[in-house]
């Protein structure tokens, strides 16, 4: 994972904690809220961000397969694509 997208979804954990936090301490759930849906965000930009280095890892580790699996996803969306 890049170092500056690592950072930066920390830093977002960080201040959703703290809204979430401030939320339950001045009673505002408005606050909380928004301090969950940014810890939630954090959470899916740093799984989102390790599956692209799985997917690019296993890509230069084997390319043949990853061709193999890019076409049979190409023809099965040309395949939705056409019943429309």
């Amino acid at each position: 994972m890049v170092e500056s997208e690592n950072f930066e979804a920390k830093l977002e954990d960080g201040i959703g904690r703290v809204q979430d936090g401030l939320g339950g301490l001045f009673g505002d759930p408005e606050l909380q809220l928004k301090g969950k849906a940014r810890i939630v965000c954090a959470k899916s930009r740093r799984c989102c961000a390790e599956v692209g280095d799985t997917v690019r890892d296993l890509t230069v580790d084997q390319p043949l397969l990853a061709l193999a699996v890019a076409s049979v996803i190409g023809f099965l969306a040309a395949l939705l694509w056409s019943r429309r």
